[in-house]
């Protein structure tokens, strides 16, 4: 029988022929626009934090414009974000962190990120992966969440708890691009209603595709 790990590189080696330009949705020019749009995002759609952030990033242009901002002010600005004045306040506070105790710079550490308001393990891994290109973990979102337990891959309905089972049978090389693999073929195949079995390139290493392949 082959094992949880082997079965996770081909998995991986599949989505990767699949999805070769696979990577976050958030639209980006740096850790921290890309932090904040992930603070957004939270119970969000990216789409709709793209739509935000353009204008957000024109009115607020620096760490410092946003740690200053009137959260009042801020709520207004993301408001169609939901959720807008716990994103605001922490929007604000961790940008006042950035400025006073890392120099205005996002901190590129796993750690250190983790220290900021609104900031859990999900957010630190995608800045961290996607700006800083270091794995310190695998980021879970709705869709890993998902299509983690739909594979196999974990039994778990907590974001962390899933996380270490995944940290333990992907390989860590693996490790940048995971999330954003299984996010692609979230959206495109592995829908939370009517995933797309019969047509899905994993499905012979999918325990759950019987479960849905109804013709």
């Amino acid at each position: 029988m082959r094992s949880a790990k082997e079965r996770v590189i081909d998995i991986v080696k599949i989505l990767h022929r699949k999805y070769p330009e696979a990577r976050t949705a958030l639209r980006h020019d740096s850790p921290f626009h890309l932090l904040v749009s992930t603070i957004l995002s939270a119970q969000c759609t990216d789409e709709r934090v793209n739509k935000i952030t353009p204008g957000l990033f024109k009115k607020y242009r620096s760490v410092a414009d946003f740690a200053r901002a009137k959260q009042s002010s801020l709520e207004k600005d993301i408001r169609s974000a939901g959720f807008y004045r716990n994103k605001a306040k922490n929007i604000i506070n961790a940008s006042k962190i950035i400025s006073e105790d890392f120099n205005g710079r996002v901190p590129d550490t796993m750690a250190d990120l983790i220290t900021l308001p609104g900031v859990a393990r999900k957010t630190a891994n995608i800045v961290l992966s996607s700006s800083f290109s270091k794995s310190e973990g695998i980021a879970v979102d709705t869709h890993v969440k998902r299509l983690s337990e739909r594979l196999g891959l974990s039994r778990q309905s907590n974001p962390d708890k899933i996380e270490r089972d995944l940290m333990r049978i992907v390989p860590k090389k693996y490790w940048l691009d995971f999330n954003y693999l299984l996010v692609n073929h979230g959206r495109a195949a592995c829908m939370a209603r009517k995933p797309i079995c019969p047509h899905c390139p994993i499905k012979d290493l999918c325990p759950s595709a019987g479960k849905y392949i109804t013709s």
